[in-house]
């Protein structure tokens, strides 16, 4: 295994656990659980952190979180590092030795190496404890979609850990192996998901006449809700809709009573989620009557954008430059327009969520949420590195 250049004073011990930590996240990736069902992944996680010998264990927060708290030599702050565990409802269908043996569960987006390195970080900071402070890792279910992290944040998760600040960490296809992205301000956008039914008169598909046709009211709306961005959103603004489920009938010769679509809105600004909110519904509403038929409109406000704290980014960024040098940290890139629920815990504590690279010649790059991802265990001395950095300089020994 080709161990990456990183400059960490814990290199050696990173580099005596690699092959083990690679093994943890293996056995991971081969036994994926869903959101709050992440039953084994958790007693695991559990497990490990008590063989470490970590000061406390909670288990069963948000169904299935488990958060250690472990302690330094001398008194001071707590801060919070945080893995996502869950995987993906999606058939794996690459081919390697550690394939999932669930079928429809996929670690497709690097939970497994992130709960891994975090483990492993805990292991080396359990062994040393050669910090002034506390810190927590959060080992958090049902990122994808479940909203994990904010159930967490609702049932206590910093009456537990009173951390000070809180960090996170995400793999990056796209981003060459031993290279950080830390952005200030908006890094990931807000997402909401939305059902809208169509109600009306049912007929034979030869008498239509005698009906309200709900499939092509909705089909209109489909295409009228696309002119939401383009048209309401301000060129200096950023939001997408994407419509990705239509239901209609199940038989060639049948005008359905009603037809349902479903998709999600995707955003920055607190303002501009809601105009975007007002728009479906309008249209909707005004697209319904127009076919003489009924809007029946679920919104759902799910996961608010990740931002950033400048101050912490700033120090991301730094302890990311001196393990892999200056020339590979990012500090100017686009944001991204999928989700992460990281944003409920960066609402309550400042901190930084920050982009790991992952991508090596000759090896199968694929983007996270496909079908033959699979994360990059040579990733792994970069990942515990850059948390033990964080350590190191947020809690110095004095």
């Amino acid at each position: 295994m080709t161990e990456p250049l990183i400059s960490s004073r814990h290199h050696n011990r990173i580099a005596d656990l690699h092959e083990e930590i690679t093994a943890w996240r293996r056995d991971l990736h081969q036994h994926p659980e869903i959101g709050f069902q992440e039953t084994r992944t958790a007693a695991i996680v559990a497990e490990k952190l008590r063989a470490f010998g970590a000061d406390q264990v909670v288990t069963g927060i948000a169904t299935t979180g488990v958060i250690g708290i472990i302690h330094g030599e001398q008194d001071g702050p707590m801060i919070g590092l945080r893995a996502d565990m869950d995987a993906l409802p999606m058939q794996e269908h690459g081919d390697v030795p550690w394939k999932s043996v669930n079928p429809g569960k996929m670690h497709a987006c690097g939970h497994d190496g992130h709960t891994a390195m975090l483990l492993g970080t805990a292991r080396i900071l359990a062994e040393t404890r050669d910090f002034a402070g506390s810190v927590a890792v959060i080992f958090q279910p049902a990122e994808e979609g479940g909203g994990g992290g904010g159930v967490m944040v609702r049932e206590g998760l910093f009456d537990v850990a009173d951390c000070t600040s809180v960090w996170g960490l995400h793999n990056w296809p796209g981003m060459p192996l031993g290279q950080f992205c830390a952005l200030s301000g908006p890094i990931m956008a807000g997402i909401d998901y939305f059902d809208i039914t169509i109600k009306g008169q049912g007929t034979h598909a030869g008498l239509p006449h005698l009906g309200v046709d709900t499939v092509l009211a909705a089909a209109h709306l489909v295409t009228a809700i696309q002119s939401v961005p383009g048209r309401n959103v301000s060129p200096h603004e950023t939001a997408t809709i994407g419509v990705s489920m239509f239901k209609g009938s199940d038989a060639y010769v049948v005008m359905p009573d009603e037809a349902v679509i479903g998709g999600s809105v995707r955003y920055f600004d607190s303002k501009t989620r809601d105009m975007a909110e007002a728009r479906i519904r309008a249209l909707a509403e005004g697209i319904a009557s127009g076919f003489g038929a009924e809007a029946v409109i679920d919104y759902r406000k799910n996961y608010p954008p990740t931002v950033n704290h400048a101050a912490e980014t700033d120090l991301a960024a730094e302890v990311a430059k001196g393990l892999v040098g200056a020339n590979r940290v990012l500090r100017e890139s686009e944001p991204c327009m999928a989700g992460e629920d990281f944003s409920f815990m960066l609402n309550e504590r400042p901190g930084n969520y920050i982009w790991m690279g992952t991508d090596e010649p000759g090896r199968n790059n694929a983007m996270v949420h496909y079908p033959d991802y699979d994360f990059n265990d040579a990733a792994i001395p970069v990942g515990v590195g850059y948390w033990l950095g964080l350590v190191d300089r947020l809690l110095p020994r004095r």
